[in-house]
C-alpha cells in the first residue's frame, strides 16, 4: 500500500529524539510558539508535524509517545482536514491554469494571523502547519514574520521545510529548530516492508540504497518506475564518455512516457555523480565509481553537478523542452576533456 498522506499517517520511525524533545516541551508547560522542522525531502517532516499537532489538540500525553490511536476523533478530524483548531498552509492549485502555484501565496499566509488570534474552539491550542515553508515568496515570508514577532497565546506555528536556507534569517531565529536526519537502513526496511509489501527483498534493498534514508523518496521511485530509471542511469554512467547523441534521444523517449520521468532521471544522475565523488574521496568507491571519477578532476565533477542542477531547475521552472534538456545533460556528462 502507498504511504498515507502525512496528516493521516500514524506511523513514524527513526525520529525518537525529536519526539522526545516535543514531549518534554509539552509536559513542561513552556511551549515555544514556533517550531521549524527541517531535514531532507521525504524523511517524515510533515508526518512529525501532524503527529505533533494531533497530540496538542488531543491533550497532554500520558505515554512516552506522540502517537494517537487512528480511531481517536482528533486523529480522524485532522486526517480529514476538518479540525476547527488546525490550519494548514501550503502551495495551492491555480484554478485558472489547473497547475500547482510555484509559491505559497501571501493571501494564504495572511489567514494565519486571524486564525491564531481566535480562542481555541475546543479549549486547547490553535495549531498552524506551514508545509513547504521554503516555498513562500517575499511577501508571504514578511507576512509570516509579522505573526512571529507578536505571537498570540495558546497558538503554535509548525514550519515544515526542506531548505531552511531559503527562509528569512529573522524567521529562522524566531523558531525552535528540530532537524530530522535520514533514516537508517533498518527503519527504512521496516517502512518499505509495510508500504511496499509486494516488492521482493532485492528491490527493496535497491530502493533503500537509492533513497538515501528517505522513505518518501523510496516510495516515489517505486511508484514512478524509479528502479527501471535507476538501471538506465547506472548503464549510462558506466558507458561514459562514449555515449552517442542518439542514445540521449532514446533515453528521452523512454522518460517521456512518465510525467515525473525527467525529474527522477536527473535526480538519480546527480545522486550517482555525487555518490561516486564522495566515496572516491573517502577511499570507499567501488570499481565502477572509481572509473567514473577518473574521467575528470574532482573539481570538474563539481562543476558538472552544478550544471546538471541548474539545467534541471530551469527546465522545470520555465517548462522548457525536457527532451532537449536530457540530451544536453548527457552531453555535460560525456564532455570529458
Amino acid at each position: 500500500m502507498p504511504a498515507p498522506d502525512p496528516r493521516a499517517n500514524p506511523l513514524l520511525l527513526g525520529h525518537q529524539e525529536a519526539e522526545t524533545t516535543i514531549l518534554d516541551a509539552i509536559r513542561s508547560g513552556r511551549m515555544h510558539h514556533a517550531w521549524l522542522i527541517t531535514g531532507p525531502e521525504g524523511v517524515g517532516k510533515a508526518t512529525l508535524a501532524y503527529r505533533f499537532a494531533r497530540r496538542l489538540l488531543a491533550g497532554r500525553p500520558t505515554e512516552d509517545s506522540l502517537a494517537l490511536d487512528p480511531a481517536n476523533p482528533v486523529f480522524r478530524r485532522v486526517a480529514a482536514n476538518s479540525h476547527a483548531d488546525l490550519l494548514t498552509i501550503e502551495r495551492m492549485m491555480n484554478e485558472k491554469t489547473k497547475r500547482m502555484k510555484t509559491t505559497i501565496a501571501v493571501e494564504d499566509v495572511r489567514k494565519v494571523n486571524g486564525f491564531m488570534s481566535l480562542t481555541p474552539a475546543e479549549g486547547g491550542w490553535r495549531v498552524v502547519v506551514v508545509d513547504g515553508a521554503e516555498e513562500m515568496n517575499a511577501s508571504s515570508a514578511n507576512a509570516l514574520l509579522k505573526i512571529l514577532e507578536e505571537p498570540p497565546p495558546r497558538a503554535i506555528l509548525l514550519l515544515v521545510c526542506s531548505s531552511p536556507g531559503r527562509l528569512l534569517p529573522t524567521i529562522r531565529s524566531r523558531c525552535r529548530r528540530l532537524r530530522l536526519s535520514p533514516l537508517d537502513d533498518q527503519a527504512m526496511g521496516q517502512l518499505l516492508t509495510q508500504y511496499l509489501p509486494n516488492l521482493d527483498a532485492d528491490e527493496r534493498g535497491r530502493l533503500i540504497t537509492l533513497a538515501e534514508g528517505s522513505p518518501g523518496r523510496a516510495i516515489m521511485l517505486a511508484e514512478d518506475e524509479g528502479l527501471k530509471i535507476a538501471m538506465l542511469v547506472d548503464k549510462l554512467l558506466s558507458d561514459l564518455p562514449a555515449v552517442p547523441v542518439s542514445r540521449g534521444y532514446e533515453i528521452a523517449d523512454f522518460l517521456g512516457r512518465s510525467e515525473t520521468g525527467f525529474s527522477t532521471f536527473m535526480d538519480l544522475v546527480r545522486a550517482g555523480v555525487a555518490s561516486a565523488v564522495r566515496e572516491s574521496v573517502r577511499g570507499r568507491a567501488d570499481p565502477d565509481q572509481e572509473r567514473l571519477v577518473s574521467l575528470r578532476p574532482i573539481d570538474a565533477w563539481g562543476e558538472v553537478w552544478q550544471g546538471l542542477t541548474k539545467l534541471q531547475d530551469e527546465t522545470e521552472r520555465f517548462a522548457l523542452d525536457k527532451r532537449q534538456a536530457i540530451v544536453a545533460g548527457i552531453g555535460m556528462l560525456g564532455g570529458v576533456n
